[in-house]
C-alpha cells in the first residue's frame, strides 16, 4: 500500500502539522529510546514550527514520514550548520526512496539557509541507518582521519542537582 502522495515532493510541515509531526514518537518505542510523548512534543513543536527553525519536512498524504531539522552557528563554518535530528519512514513506507527524498530536500532546505554541512548523528548499532546515509555521501570520518567520529551526549543537571 503506497499512502496518496508518498511519491510527491516532501512538503515543509507548518505550526498547524505539529501534532503530525510529533506523531514520530512512534520511532522512539520502534527503537526502545525514551520520550516525551505525543502532547509533550506536540506543543513544543507548535511552538518551535512557528520560527525560521527548526525545519520540519512530510512525505505522504497522510504523512508516512517525517524528517526533522536544526541548523547553529559553529565557529568552523561561515554559515549556519545543519543538525539531522530525526528522519522516520513508517516500517511498511520503508525501501521506496522517501527516506532519499526527505534526505534531499534537507539538503536543499539547509543550502538555502546558506548552510554547506550537515551533520547527522546515528546509533552506532543500527547498522540500516548508517548504511543508508553512507549510500547518500555521509561518512563516519573527517577526511584524512583512520577513526569514526564519536558522539559524546550528557544531560545538564541544574547547579542544585549537581551539588547534591
Amino acid at each position: 500500500m503506497t499512502a496518496v502522495g508518498s511519491r510527491e515532493p516532501p512538503r515543509s510541515a507548518t505550526a498547524s502539522d505539529a501534532r503530525v509531526v510529533a506523531a514520530c514518537e512512534p520511532f522512539h518505542r520502534e527503537f526502545n529510546l525514551p520520550s516525551s510523548g505525543v502532547a509533550v512534543l506536540s506543543a513544543r513543536l507548535d511552538h518551535l514550527l512557528g520560527a525560521r527553525d527548526p525545519l520540519a519536512l512530510l512525505a505522504g498524504e497522510p504523512a508516512v514520514a517525517v524528517e526533522l531539522l536544526t541548523l547553529r552557528s559553529n565557529v568552523w563554518s561561515d554559515g549556519p550548520v545543519g543538525l539531522l535530528d530525526e528522519l522516520y519512514v513508517v516500517p511498511a513506507q520503508r525501501g521506496q526512496g522517501i527516506g532519499t527524498r526527505l534526505l534531499k530536500a534537507a539538503e536543499v532546505a539547509c543550502r538555502a539557509r546558506g548552510a554547506d554541512l550537515m551533520e547527522i548523528n546515528v546509533d552506532g548499532e543500527d547498522g540500516g541507518a548508517r548504511r543508508f546515509y553512507e549510500r547518500h555521501g555521509y561518512a563516519d570520518r573527517d577526511p584524512g582521519q583512520s577513526q569514526p567520529q564519536l558522539y559524546y551526549s550528557r544531560e545538564l543537571a541544574s547547579e542544585t542537582e549537581e551539588r547534591a
